[in-house]
């Protein structure tokens, strides 16, 4: 089966930019060949850095990368329709050489402007192109964390958009521009595609976006070009050291969206260890927030009732503002992150009286993969024949830990725990995720996830391992493949009992040798429930 790739999104209608106005907004100087006529002649409709993505009319930007020069792809950004180039000093000799060899390159002469370290550049290149300047955007809110993130902005998105706001969204699961839902290619986007994706939201009248921001987006520049109104900082935990050695390097990374460069102000959850050291290394002016209350912060949130269905919180701020409300999802965390929501908007000038009374019944909002259960209620009692079973996305020891503790709340038997580890990540986190996995429930079932190019009998092998020494006593199973995995747990299972499938969450594939296969964690958990009677 042919691997299935969501399209880039842009704008339908672009206005074109000049080329010579282009290069005098930046500083940029065109190479010996390109004179000013020549310049004013041509007229930019995008820009893309991926000769794949590459449309008639795009500027194509051609930089170094880890295995060869961008430059060495002009042929085809020839072909694909490019009007111009911007590339640095090794690019232009690049694509010099390539006009006495290739005659596509030497007829099409595109234009070229020269600038060093393009990359660095390209977000704001991108915004320039599509438009994207001050006094023309959408509030624009930014939420990062090593989990939570995505939970977050699905829960600013619905109360913004129960407010009155036309609302936009990007996460690691789904695109949102006024309604239309496309799936993610990426958690953040490279600047280009960003910057195309927020002016179709312009585009289609969206006023609010929320955009979840990973720190490799952040490492990796993939932000850049966008100033937030407001940004949101949820905890640090256990994830990510394939990337970042350790918790400093990796908290200096999410750290740089709080910057003045990047954003106006923030808000720090204070709720994870690292939460105090995230105001202190903030460049901006924050407030705090926190659901413990034990700790001082500017607003706090209590836990007012856990359900199945929902958790309900108070919300308290500095001056005597209450929201009381809840988030369509299980657990305290989840709660807390529906009221950091809640200060996001507050912060960006929404009136908390408003948001208070619109959400009075609850935020509005649907999250693929987070905690969610696939069984189908009955539509009278709310409740599942068999066991309840939940698929979540959560990949990291500190959401196995939160997810636990949270179904234990609302699970009158037993708990499943059913998982596997990524393969080629971050292998430090493997003992913890089996450890805590073992502590927090009953039975425990090790399988498979995303191998990718490592040996996955390696992974189970750890992971096993590390439950029995946490556990000894467990009741513990090694399955492989996860098909026949979540069969085990559910055979096992019964009602009042219920198995959380952590791993796979909204996604639709197993990254298997470098390979995505088709797949589907909820499919393959309905399935199971059926074979077992269940309906």
């Amino acid at each position: 089966m042919k691997e299935s790739i969501p399209p880039i999104l842009r704008p339908e209608h672009v206005v074109p930019v000049g080329l010579q106005n282009f290069a005098a907004h930046f500083g940029l100087a065109a190479s010996g060949e390109t004179d000013s006529e020549t310049l004013s002649a041509v007229a930019l409709t995008g820009i893309s850095m991926n000769t794949n993505d590459l449309r008639a009319g795009d500027l194509f930007v051609a930089m170094p990368g880890l295995k060869t020069h961008g430059a060495n792809f002009i042929s085809k950004a020839v072909a694909n329709g490019a009007v111009a180039v911007v590339t640095d000093a090794a690019g232009l000799q690049i694509i010099d050489e390539l006009k006495s060899t290739d005659e596509t390159v030497r007829e099409a002469n595109l234009p070229v402007l020269l600038l060093e370290n393009p990359r660095a550049h390209l977000g704001d290149l991108a915004a320039f192109v599509y438009g994207n300047v001050a006094g023309n955007l959408p509030k624009i809110f930014g939420t990062t964390g090593t989990n939570g993130k995505t939970s977050t902005s699905y829960l600013l998105e619905g109360l913004l958009r129960q407010i009155g706001e036309v609302t936009g969204l990007t996460s690691t699961a789904e695109r949102h521009i006024a309604g239309e839902v496309i799936v993610s290619r990426l958690t953040t986007p490279e600047s280009p595609e960003m910057q195309a994706l927020i002016a179709r939201m312009r585009e289609r009248g969206v006023s609010s976006v929320a955009i979840e921001v990973s720190a490799q987006a952040l490492s990796q520049l993939r932000v850049d070009g966008i100033r937030f109104d407001v940004v949101g900082f949820t905890n640090l935990s256990h994830d990510h050291f394939d990337d970042y050695p350790n918790f400093e390097t990796y908290l200096k990374a999410k750290v740089a969206l709080f910057t003045p460069e990047r954003a106006a102000v923030g808000v720090v959850s204070l709720d994870s260890r690292f939460g105090a050291d995230f105001v202190a290394a903030s460049k901006i002016p924050v407030v705090t927030i926190s659901s413990d209350p034990s700790v001082s912060a500017d607003w706090n949130v209590t836990i007012t009732e856990q359900e199945a269905t929902h958790t309900g919180f108070e919300l308290r701020g500095p001056n005597g503002e209450l929201v009381v409300s809840s988030v369509p999802l299980i657990g305290a965390h989840m709660a807390a992150n529906g009221a950091l929501a809640v200060v996001m908007a507050v912060l960006a000038g929404f009136d908390w009286r408003v948001i208070a009374e619109r959400i009075k019944g609850g935020i509005n909002a649907f999250l693929p993969g987070r905690t969610e259960m696939v069984n189908t209620p009955d539509s009278a009692t709310g409740a599942v024949s068999g066991p309840a079973v939940y698929v979540d996305f959560g990949h990291s020891p500190d959401a196995f830990l939160h997810t636990l503790q949270s179904l234990r709340t609302v699970t009158k038997g037993r708990l499943f725990m059913v998982f596997g580890a990524d393969g080629d990540r971050d292998a430090s986190k493997r003992p913890d995720m089996a450890r805590i996995s073992a502590e927090n429930s009953d039975v425990l079932v090790i399988t498979d996830h995303h191998p990718r190019f490592e040996n996955p009998v390696t992974i189970r092998e750890t992971l096993v391992n590390a439950a029995r020494a946490a556990k000894p006593e467990l009741e513990l199973y090694e399955v492989s493949p996860p098909e026949q995995a979540i069969r085990k747990a559910v055979s096992l299972a019964g009602p009042g009992d219920s198995i959380l499938w952590a791993g796979p969450g909204h996604q639709d594939y197993r990254d298997i040798q470098g390979k995505r296969t088709p797949y589907s964690a909820r499919q393959e958990a309905r399935d199971a429930l059926k074979e077992q009677g269940w309906s």
